[in-house]
């Protein structure tokens, strides 16, 4: 019987891929389960920068033009 077609060899490959199947399911399991608990984590707490100008929804990155007709507009609501 040659090296390779040992019984004993047989069964310690077939126990070692066995054991690495089962890991490799694990970590997939794991990787999966940390992809939708960041999915949740980011639904919830993921707000949207900004603020309201009269009608119109300002971004936060405003440009110098920007601020002053946003400055303008808040003092005429006032």
């Amino acid at each position: 019987m040659s090296k390779k077609n040992d019984l004993a060899r047989r069964k310690r490959q077939h126990e070692f891929d066995l054991r690495r199947e089962k890991e490799e399911k694990e970590k997939k399991a794991k990787k999966l389960q940390a992809k939708k608990n960041k999915m949740k984590v980011d639904s919830n707490s993921k707000k949207k920068g900004g603020f309201q100008v009269g009608k119109r929804k300002v971004k936060t990155k405003l440009t110098a033009l920007a601020k002053a007709k946003a400055a303008q507009a808040m003092e005429v609501d006032k």
